[in-house]
């Protein structure tokens, strides 16, 4: 968990916005297919580098912009809730250069803090477009800014809950102000904060970041309690900048305590490919008959691997293949995945809901591909995400032909006969890419859905890896992206 941070030299300019990127560091996403009818793929075959994981890229975007020095931050086909991180920072005086690597963006950024401190950054309105880990991340940094911040997102990004991560906040005298539990959000920054021992009533990655960004400006100890587990991409790449901040499991879920005031290195790395992205590979070409795909430097954060769990406990044929050297505070490695036998039904509730909640809709389609009756409970938080998935996912695979019964906090999910289905994205990332899937392994008979365009929120590149791989209509694997014969 550690990493030797690599301070860059040279002066930062401007962002550049010549060729195909734009001052954000925002490239042209590849084309969706509008009016195109998904449908069964003939075989999937390939070898995909993903994009980078979005997790892990905002929060080295934040760090960094607070830290001593000056870093690089590698981020291949970043999506839009990432260039809104990087927009809401310059918003906020921090100075971000973008460069391009083929695939990649290269985010030169100076960061606002001291040697003895954290950075502060300056007041301002900074809009977090539809990203909810831009706002919630970034309301625990400005809770030590240099005057009154106010973040601000779209529609739906203004429907989702604030007070979860605000409450906290207060709590460790920081001046937070949500607009009815949400956003705008008003934060007047001040020092010192206090630290404070907090227990969350829900397992949450975002207000456990938002809080340990807060506690680098607290005097004294802060603890965080969360029931279950979260992912701990803040406690690693906090603590190999030089936060004195760790964790333990314990009977009842985690414990992070953080020592503050607290400062920060500037730290340059590569973000790894995001394991959310490489979950619609791996739950195609399980589903699919004639599958077999190879995806290359995927963060492996045991944090994040429930998915392979509950997929091999269905019976799936994945193989992890450790990188023996990992660029960053993240172990990474490769993914190989083929063809199952036959899969199982699954049950998921309890403390597993946590770790799986952004893969949640594509198990939905793999248990709809699935022996027997599946069952998703405890699953309430989607209710609330960018749309409502319970719901989104529930009436997308009826329309599909499967048998879904739709809980309050979940769906019970049944196979059943594959029918042409119309989908309703709502604009929801994670249910375009699902039921894409879905047409592609046969779950629908064929799919078209009202807008294809808003998977560029976090995989960009999807609708160019599908077609690389042999899924879309027409497209073969492309020459020399054949995986070994098994």
């Amino acid at each position: 968990m550690t990493v030797t941070p690599r301070v860059t030299a040279e002066p930062i300019e401007p962002a550049e916005s010549g060729g195909a990127v734009d001052p954000a560091g925002r490239v042209g996403p590849s084309a969706a297919p509008a009016g195109i009818v998904l449908g069964l793929a003939s075989r999937l075959r390939g070898t995909l580098a993903l994009p980078s994981d979005k997790s892990i890229a905002h929060r080295a975007l934040l760090a960094n912009a607070i830290a001593a020095g000056e870093a690089v931050v590698t981020i291949r086909s970043p999506g839009d809730d990432v260039l809104s991180t990087a927009s809401a920072l310059r918003s906020l005086g921090v100075q971000i250069g973008v460069t391009s690597s083929g695939s990649s963006r290269l985010f030169r950024i100076r960061g606002q803090g001291s040697p003895s401190a954290v950075g502060a950054l300056q007041a301002g309105t900074a809009d977090c477009g539809n990203s909810g880990t831009t706002m919630r991340l970034l309301c625990g940094i400005a809770t030590f800014g240099s005057g009154r911040i106010m973040l601000t997102g779209d529609v739906s990004l203004s429907r989702r809950p604030m007070e979860r991560v605000a409450v906290p906040l207060r709590q460790m005298w920081a001046r937070v102000a949500t607009t009815d539990g949400h956003a705008p959000l008003t934060i007047d920054g001040r020092r010192p904060l206090a630290g404070k021992a907090h227990s969350l009533p829900v397992a949450s990655a975002q207000v456990l970041g938002a809080i340990c960004f807060a506690a680098l400006a607290a005097d004294g100890v802060t603890t965080v309690a969360v029931p279950g587990a979260t992912r701990d991409h803040s406690e690693r790449l906090l603590a190999a900048m030089g936060a004195d901040i760790h964790r333990v499991d314990v009977a009842t879920g985690t414990v992070t305590t953080m020592r503050g005031p607290g400062r920060l290195r500037a730290a340059s790395f590569t973000v790894p490919a995001d394991l959310s992205s490489a979950a619609a590979w791996l739950v195609a070409a399980t589903i699919h008959p004639d599958a077999e795909l190879h995806l290359t430097g995927v963060g492996l954060n045991p944090t994040r691997l429930a998915l392979l769990d509950v997929l091999r406990e269905m019976g799936a044929d994945i193989t992890v293949v450790p990188s023996k050297q990992p660029q960053g505070p993240e172990p990474v490695g490769d993914l190989i995945v083929r063809s199952a036998a036959h899969l199982r039904a699954v049950s998921i509730r309890g403390d597993r809901v946590p770790a799986l909640i952004d893969e949640l809709p594509l198990l939905a389609v793999a248990m709809a591909a699935a022996q027997g009756t599946s069952e998703v409970r405890d699953a309430g938080e989607l209710r609330v995400k960018e749309s409502d998935r319970i719901s989104a996912m529930a009436a997308a695979l009826i329309a599909a032909g499967a048998r879904v019964e739709e809980h309050a906090d979940g769906w019970r999910i049944t196979p059943g006969r594959a029918r042409d289905a119309a989908v309703t994205t709502h604009g929801d990332h994670r249910v375009a890419i699902a039921m894409a899937v879905a047409a592609w392994s046969g779950v629908a008979k064929s799919v078209t859905m009202d807008d294809a365009a808003c998977v560029a929120v976090s995989y960009p590149t999807f609708w160019e890896d599908a077609a690389a791989v042999g899924a879309l209509p027409g497209s073969e694997p492309l020459p020399g992206n054949e995986a070994r014969p098994r």
